[in-house]
């Protein structure tokens, strides 16, 4: 069970870049039965598993801007503590509010996703470079709250304010998000919000399925999947917003 839920965790993460987390933790609650602190804590460090073979597997497929990844993590890497933080000051119906706000947002996002045109809203170098390095603290925080990858946000950005093509957005958010997620579950960690055992647990499928859902990504036309999975997200979001 440990491996299945990291593989899909992984699977879908690569598939549609947004770090398997979304997948993972309501998964961790509701068949592993963490808490939702340790939910949030223990996908972290599969995120950073996650990031790491994910961007492998787009860069051998030459989708990712290893600028734009620079200058996202150097943000990100300063806020994923404080998102940690302010989880855990979180008490546990609070934190599964804000998880069921988030996965609405996500779910909108997505279906919202092919309407996203590489429009290049920020133009100049030092304009752009500014636009990455607030995305990234605003994905930062939120990564360590939520113990998700940042593929929601920056993405999105990348898209819009950038002009980068969908899947150079996905591989570069997924780097950008490497060490972001590990400063996050190390705080977390500190905080003792993290399954270490579960954790390691779920590597190995994670890996294999981060790895399938990449290379899948690049030949399977994500329409209908996008649209399953944001019912799902709704369905799921709607559950912890009820809580």
């Amino acid at each position: 069970m440990n491996f299945l839920v990291g593989f899909l965790g992984g699977a879908f993460g690569g598939l549609v870049g947004l770090g398997g987390g979304t997948v993972m933790i309501p998964l961790m609650v509701g068949v592993l039965k963490l808490s939702q602190h340790r939910a949030h804590g223990t996908s972290l460090v599969a995120v950073f598993f996650t990031g790491l073979v994910g961007a492998i597997t787009y860069a051998l497929q030459g989708s990712l801007n290893l600028k734009a990844a620079l200058f996202l993590a150097t943000t990100a890497i300063l806020t994923a503590r404080h998102g940690a933080r302010y989880a855990h000051g979180l008490s546990e119906r609070g934190l599964k509010r804000a998880f069921g706000w988030f996965l609405v947002a996500v779910s909108l996002l997505l279906l919202l996703r092919p309407y996203l045109a590489p429009v290049g809203l920020v133009r100049g170098e030092v304009a752009e470079d500014l636009a990455l390095l607030l995305a990234g603290a605003f994905t930062g925080f939120l990564s360590g709250m939520m113990g998700v990858g940042g593929g929601t946000i920056m993405v999105p950005a990348m898209v819009l304010l950038l002009g980068l093509p969908q899947h150079t957005a996905q591989g570069t958010s997924l780097l950008a998000m490497v060490p972001a997620s590990l400063v996050g579950a190390y705080t977390h960690l500190r905080l003792g919000n993290v399954d270490l055992p579960l954790a390691w647990a779920l590597v190995p499928g994670v890996l294999l399925g981060t790895f399938l859902g990449g290379e899948v990504a690049h030949v399977l036309p994500e329409g209908a999947l996008r649209l399953v999975f944001a019912a799902v997200l709704l369905w799921t979001g709607g559950r912890y917003l009820r809580t």
